[in-house]
C-alpha cells in the first residue's frame, strides 16, 4: 500500500498562508510546532496532510532555506517490517538515503528523486493515538535504527 501522505511547504508568512490553508480551503489546525514557526494542517484523514513552515524572506526555489515545496511524504505501509524492507529496496537499487527519523507519530526514510526532489517514505506508529493526543508534536524527532 502506498499513500500520499503530507505536503510540506515552505511559506512567507506563517500566519498568512494558515488562514488559507484554515479559512479557505477549509483545513483544520492539529497544532503549531517549532516554536510557532510552523503549523500542521488535517482534513482529518490522517495527523497532517499540510505542515506549514515559515522561512520569512527567503528567496524563491533554491537550494536550502527557500519558498516552496519542502517535501512529499508518502505512506507506504503500516509497519517497520515494511519500513525496513523499503530501505533493503533503495539499497537494492542504489538509491542514497538521506535520513531515518522517528518523529512519534511516524518513523520515516528520506531521500530525493532523480530531479533532487525530497521524499519521505514513512509509517505510523500505531500505537499513537494522533486523533485524540497531540503531546507527540512537542517530541523532538529521534534517530531510528532499522
Amino acid at each position: 500500500m502506498t499513500e500520499l501522505g503530507h505536503i510540506v511547504l515552505y511559506v512567507r508568512e506563517l500566519q498568512r498562508s494558515l488562514a488559507f490553508y484554515r479559512d479557505v480551503v477549509g483545513l483544520n489546525v492539529v497544532g503549531e510546532i517549532f516554536n510557532g514557526r510552523a503549523a500542521m494542517l488535517s482534513g482529518g484523514r490522517t495527523h497532517h496532510e499540510l505542515l506549514l513552515i515559515e522561512v520569512g524572506a527567503a528567496p524563491g526555489p533554491l537550494t536550502g532555506r527557500r519558498l516552496g515545496l519542502y517535501h512529499i511524504g508518502w505512506k507506504i505501509g503500516e509497519s517497520l517490517t515494511e519500513l525496513r524492507a523499503m530501505k533493503e529496496k533503495l539499497e537494492r537499487h542504489n538509491v542514497p538515503i538521506d535520513g531515518v527519523s522517528d518523529h512519534t507519530v511516524s518513523q520515516s526514510l528520506y531521500l530525493r528523486d532523480p530531479d533532487g526532489n525530497e521524499l519521505e517514505l514513512y509509517i505510523d506508529d500505531p500505537n499513537v493515538d494522533w486523533r485524540h493526543r497531540h503531546d507527540w508534536m512537542e517530541q523532538p524527532v529521534k534517530p531510528l535504527r532499522l
